[in-house]
């Protein structure tokens, strides 16, 4: 019985750590996006390209509205189809 409560504790401290670093990730990249997409032409495609791009690598953006892509590797690297950067 005592084992079965300590891997549910487990279980249960896994997913909610999860989650909590999933809702702050959410939370972190629409501001930064909003940030980094305030002068760009257009506005949504960028909001939207820039949130993918800000979940995949961890709620990582570079500061400003543009360059400073050593700041995040990830986000540096992200290619899209035609093998030109996705993120903005």
């Amino acid at each position: 019985m005592k084992l079965v409560i300590v891997q549910f504790s487990i279980i249960f401290l896994l997913v909610t750590s999860s989650l909590f670093v999933l809702s702050t990730a959410d939370s972190s990249c629409g501001g930064k996006c909003n940030v980094r997409c305030s002068k760009a032409s257009q506005h949504d495609l960028c909001i939207k390209d820039c949130n993918i791009c800000c979940h995949k690598c961890n709620g990582c953006v570079p500061s400003g509205t543009y360059g400073h892509r050593d700041e995040c590797p990830c986000y540096r690297d992200m290619k899209n189809s035609k093998g030109g950067p996705k993120c903005p």
